[in-house]
């Protein structure tokens, strides 16, 4: 893939003249979706430990939220030329994802491996356990709810962590107005923040963190935050079909 033109005005979309504030509509559509799937999450694992329906409700919260915002709106449709260099990196960061637990139920463990899960893996100091069945496993809960997970994961909450971690965060680090920021601007310090924290999201952290640098690496690349959400949405469903066919649910 050759390298993109140097960022300018010209390759943005019209910009929200008060995209600054955080009460502007750019911000609120950009955010909302994430802050409402965070709360929910917090709020149901509390109250409902042991639901499995309520990852659908979550999604399909967030889902409705994705809707009324629009976040979309400020940025051009999918170029499909960039369709193989977004598959490729959602393949890549599955595999980034997976092949450190390949064989992690073994004792001795290699020591690679070993350090792996106990500091790259919440929480950090010990082993986590690697089980073969869990909430959304279709024997116990059905296919339906397991379908949602697998669908909620790949196409809802995909979108919705890109628009926020690189739609918004990676620019909005940058400067205020995040709307007037290019889309291949590239920021070494938005960077590495925005990769941390999208790895502190996860319980894979060390798997997170590359992730974040390879989606925000992809959108920067392409100027094209469709190619993320692609990439995101490609290693999501691959690993929910992984976890469904290997009985993962370490990863669920």
């Amino acid at each position: 893939m050759t390298q993109p033109p140097p960022a300018g005005p010209d390759t943005l979309p019209a910009a929200d003249a008060a995209d600054a504030t955080w009460s502007s509509p750019a911000v609120l559509a950009h955010v909302a979706p994430f802050l409402l799937w965070v709360v929910l999450m917090v709020v149901m694992d509390a109250a409902f430990p042991e639901a499995p329906w309520a990852y659908a409700v979550r999604s399909g919260a967030v889902a409705i939220a994705l809707v009324v915002c629009r976040p979309w709106r400020w940025y051009p449709r999918f170029d499909w030329g960039h369709l193989l260099p977004a598959v490729g990196v959602g393949f890549l960061v599955l595999g980034l994802w997976v092949l450190p637990f390949v064989g992690a139920g073994d004792l001795p463990r290699p020591w690679w491996q070993e350090a792996y899960l106990r500091f790259g893996v919440l929480p950090w100091g010990r082993v986590p356990s690697l089980p073969t069945t869990g909430l959304h496993d279709p024997a116990l809960c059905g296919w339906p709810l397991a379908l949602a997970r697998l669908l909620g994961s790949a196409l809802i909450i995909a979108a919705a962590e890109e628009f926020f971690w690189r739609g918004f965060l990676y620019r909005r680090w940058q400067q205020d107005g995040f709307l007037s920021v290019g889309l291949g601007r590239f920021d070494s310090e938005a960077f590495w923040v925005c990769a941390l924290l999208f790895g502190l999201e996860h319980r894979e952290v060390v798997a997170g963190i590359l992730a974040g640098c390879l989606y925000t690496w992809l959108f920067l690349r392409t100027r094209d935050l469709w190619a993320a959400v692609l990439a995101h949405a490609v290693t999501n469903l691959l690993l929910g079909l992984y976890v469904l066919g290997y009985d993962a649910y370490v990863f669920w």
